[in-house]
């Protein structure tokens, strides 16, 4: 079932997002006062709209969001609070919307990650051997077992959060335009 996106909520995502981006650069941690509403109030918008497919498209929207951003946070890539601000994207814009600002996400935070290693020599050689040593160590036992950053090292902080933002944005913009690839 596809959904127009109210202008209203467009408005209250975009205000989530800016706060979610100040927040993170400001704290580094984008707080569960600001996601879990945001996730009722999809879930609640929709269901009163639309009825059971609209909780149901909200509930999908959620579970995806939060679901593409959970192996970088097992990972250590990110935090929690990007997976769950994720979440509350996907209760708003729905499971095909939360996919392309996932992937317009994708985009941005990689670049932005790029940029931070590129001018960070030392720390993107120990990043890449120990996300390698890791992977290599599960393809050969199937364990999980992350390594983490030496206690010396000058661990760069990637505000996630700015990404998702940017990514989302980029998405609301697409879709405002009527671009709509599914």
């Amino acid at each position: 079932m596809n959904f127009l996106i109210d202008p209203f909520l467009t408005i209250f995502l975009s205000s989530i997002l800016v706060v979610a981006a100040i927040t993170d650069i400001r704290v580094q941690k984008i707080p569960n006062l600001l996601t879990f509403p945001s996730m009722v109030l999809g879930l609640i918008y929709y269901s009163i709209t639309t009825g059971l497919h609209g909780l149901i498209f909200s509930l999908e929207g959620i579970a995806l969001g939060i679901a593409i951003f959970i192996i970088p946070y097992l990972m250590g890539g990110m935090g929690a609070g990007d997976a769950k601000l994720m979440g509350a994207i996907g209760a708003i814009i729905g499971p095909k919307g939360v996919l392309l600002a996932s992937l317009f996400t994708a985009i941005v935070g990689g670049v932005y990650a790029l940029t931070i290693l590129l001018l960070n020599h030392k720390y993107s050689k120990s990043f890449i051997a120990r996300n390698a040593m890791t992977l290599k160590t599960l393809a050969l036992t199937g364990q999980f077992i992350p390594i983490p950053a030496d206690e010396s090292e000058k661990k760069f902080k990637l505000c996630y959060g700015v990404a998702i933002a940017i990514g989302t944005f980029f998405y609301l913009i697409l879709e405002y335009y009527g671009y709509n690839p599914f």
